[in-house]
């Protein structure tokens, strides 16, 4: 068993006894225990007190010992575990095998009763489905202040019945742990949950040809029929799927959130989502937005789009092993609350200044590493010749700046130049301030790329 696993399966069984998932603490003592870590070693890891870690493991230990019907410590935790799960994974119908990864299903039979439909020929082929595949959602270690986020998706799918989500926003700010930590909390809320990744994009058919076998489904010979296939799941059953790295569809050199001529069939699909009667959703995870992941008449067509941007809180910096703590946050404010630009300053810090945060600030430098180089010229590359024009007119304001101010600046027709400009918001690359009058900004740490490394790229 993987700890990714391990903390699943007795994160199950603590919420069938208790209604309540494991908090971050329980888990970091389940994962601890579960690699031979003493108490000291948990608490130093996560900056908790010994006693403190030793009380909730004594007490976890106990629930799950009120559980299993038999005497658990942290000396017998692991053996006593991977003996009760491998019994039940032999004997119990409700354990499926997705990939490699084996996750028990405590609430099947809830989930069944709960998501029953009317139509009496499925009634016993279909109701009994209950899978998971999260081969490819990456596994979460911390989790920082998106509490409001939760509640959002939360209120949307569970009460609003919305069915097509997009979380979207610049790499680095956490959109794609939002999403799985919603999926960690909520797995016995949905029949079948699906993690799709399209870092390797592939054909829409063979991406439904996958849910359907996931699904135990024999997938039909064409697109058309697999998709009848899928809906039906979809109406029968309440289902989430979840499509990361949506943008990698999209057509580079281009204006954003238009499909390669491969990927057209993604458009339809999410049109299907949000026109067809089902009970099901899905979450699109992209750094850009398309058509499809807006609507007008949300009353008709149930579609809600969730921004995120970094995350302000120097928490995220606490197992950092910074100095100078007093200025975490400046640290974080000059880097946008990017966690992957600070994972990437953060080690240079550690290399060329022992971790003093107040040295590296003293110099009173953005710093664009060379991680940071490779990410946004990917990024830079991306964009169409008028966004790039906008762009580069942009970089040389230090404030934010009005609409008319930089069409000044700029050669474009006024028609692409709206267009470049709505794109490069849909990126976002380009944040809209709303004050006495509607103003524009480049998103900070891009800008001293774009002026550092851009500036031969005259249009």
């Amino acid at each position: 068993m993987t700890v990714d696993e391990v903390v699943k399966f007795v994160d199950q069984m603590v919420f069938e006894k208790t209604g309540k998932h494991l908090d971050d603490i329980q888990i970091a003592v389940v994962e601890g225990t579960w690699n031979r870590k003493s108490y000291d070693d948990i608490a130093h890891k996560y900056n908790l007190t010994n006693n403190h870690i030793a009380d909730i493991g004594s007490k976890l230990w106990q629930l799950l010992s009120d559980i299993l019907n038999e005497d658990i410590k942290k000396s017998n935790f692991c053996s006593a575990l991977e003996r009760v799960y491998y019994i039940n994974s032999s004997q119990n119908p409700n354990i499926y095998c997705i990939g490699k990864n084996p996750y028990f299903n405590f609430s099947s039979q809830i989930l069944h009763q709960s998501h029953q439909t009317d139509v009496k020929s499925n009634i016993h082929t279909e109701s009994s489905l209950s899978t998971y595949d999260l081969t490819f959602a990456p596994e979460i270690i911390n989790f920082y202040r998106r509490e409001k986020e939760l509640e959002k998706l939360s209120d949307w799918i569970f009460k609003q019945n919305t069915r097509l989500i997009s979380v979207l926003g610049l790499y680095g700010v956490g959109k794609t742990t939002l999403v799985k930590r919603f999926v960690d909390l909520n797995l016995n809320n949905f029949a079948v949950v699906i993690w799709i990744s399209l870092r390797y994009p592939q054909s829409l058919d063979l991406l439904v040809g996958d849910i359907l076998n996931v699904c135990q489904k024999q997938p039909e010979e064409t697109l058309d029929k697999r998709l009848k296939q899928l809906f039906s799941i979809l109406c029968n059953h309440k289902c989430l799927i979840v499509l990361d790295d949506f943008q990698n569809l999209f057509i580079s050199g281009n204006f954003a959130g238009q499909y390669k001529s491969e990927y057209q069939d993604y458009q339809n699909f999410l049109t299907m989502i949000t026109e067809f009667k089902h009970q099901s959703h899905v979450i699109v995870i992209s750094q850009e937005q398309c058509p499809e992941m807006k609507c007008l008449e949300q009353e008709l067509y149930p579609i809600k789009c969730l921004p995120l941007s970094g995350l302000y809180d120097v928490d995220i910096l606490r197992n950092s092993d910074l100095q100078c703590q007093e200025s975490w946050l400046k640290l974080i404010n000059l880097y946008a609350g990017n966690f992957k630009d600070l994972k990437s300053v953060i080690s240079l810090i550690h290399n060329n200044y022992d971790g003093d945060v107040g040295e590296f600030l003293s110099e009173n430098n953005l710093l664009i590493t060379n991680q940071m180089q490779s990410r946004f010229r990917e990024i830079f590359n991306r964009l169409a010749t008028q966004e790039k024009d906008i762009v580069l007119s942009l970089s040389k304001f230090d404030i934010p700046v009005t609409r008319e101010d930089l069409k000044q600046h700029s050669r474009l027709s006024i028609i692409d130049f709206n267009n470049g400009l709505q794109s490069l918001q849909q990126r976002y690359l380009v944040t809209k301030i709303k004050n006495e009058k509607i103003l524009f900004q480049l998103h900070l740490v891009f800008r001293e790329y774009v002026r550092n490394f851009c500036q031969d790229n005259q249009i």
